[in-house]
C-alpha cells in the first residue's frame, strides 16, 4: 500500500469484514468435515453402505466455506468501487 494513498475507514471495515467472512466459514466447514469425517469412517466400518451418503454429507460441509468466499469477493467488489469513486 502507498502511504500516500487515500484509504477509507469504509474501505478498511469492509476489508476486515471480508476477511473474517472467509475464516469463520473456513473454520466451521472445517470443524463439520472433521466431525462427519470421524463419525463417517467409523459408521462406514460398521455398515459399507454409508459411503455415498458420508460423501454427500462432506460435500455439504465444504460448501459452507465456498459460500463465505462469494460473499467476501462481493465485500471486496464493494470496497474496490468505493476506493475509485
Amino acid at each position: 500500500m502507498d502511504p500516500k494513498s487515500q484509504y477509507s475507514l469504509f474501505s478498511g471495515c469492509i476489508h476486515l469484514a471480508s476477511g473474517l467472512c472467509v475464516g469463520m466459514t473456513g473454520m466451521a466447514a472445517g470443524w463439520c468435515i472433521g466431525i462427519v469425517g470421524d463419525m463417517g469412517v467409523r459408521g462406514f466400518a460398521k455398515e459399507p453402505r454409508l459411503f455415498v451418503g458420508m460423501v454427500l454429507i462432506l460435500i455439504f460441509a465444504e460448501v459452507l466455506g465456498l459460500y463465505g468466499l462469494i460473499v467476501s469477493l462481493i465485500l471486496n467488489t464493494k470496497a474496490t468501487n468505493a476506493l475509485c469513486q
